[in-house]
């Protein structure tokens, strides 16, 4: 008996309802963000590269363009930290800040920090075109919103 057990076992194909397959992950949902990113704008451009969701993290990186040189940059990390997204954005040599995920459904996902100076959110969401993404707050008391809206690098 234990043989036909066995054989009946190893007869199954794989993905089979009786072989455990590993969750989908949320971190994993944020996939669409993988790869190269690229706005132009008058006088410059900016780009943002994101590696693929892999042993809980994004890694991301931008860059602001103005008259041939680098104007600014960034660099990002998504994490996934026992089940909890949050996002930390290390800007231009300033402090990291760190947002944990507010919202995540389909194609759009936000990251919120009410404490932070500004932006106090930030939002990606996956368009016909490419991606955009978005940071908004209160600056000053005054709300306040920049959009970036990013086509796939030519290469």
């Amino acid at each position: 008996m234990r043989l036909i057990t066995s054989l009946l076992v190893l007869s199954l194909p794989f993905g089979s309802p009786l072989v455990a397959q590993p969750a989908e992950t949320d971190i994993s949902r944020l996939s669409w963000m993988t790869g190269c990113w690229n706005q132009l704008r008058p006088g410059g451009e900016i780009e943002e590269h994101w590696m693929a969701p892999k042993g809980g993290t994004m890694l991301g990186m931008s860059r602001t363009i103005r008259g041939g040189a680098t104007v600014e940059h960034e660099f990002m990390r998504i994490r996934d930290e026992k089940g909890e997204l949050a996002y930390e954005a290390r800007p231009s040599g300033q402090a990291p800040a760190v947002f944990p995920v507010k919202a995540l459904a389909g194609d759009a996902v936000t990251f919120e920090n009410a404490a932070h100076d500004f932006p106090q959110r930030i939002i990606y969401r996956r368009t016909a075109e490419g991606m955009t993404a978005r940071i908004e707050g209160t600056s000053n008391g005054k709300a306040r919103g920049i959009d970036f809206t990013y086509v796939p690098c030519a290469h």
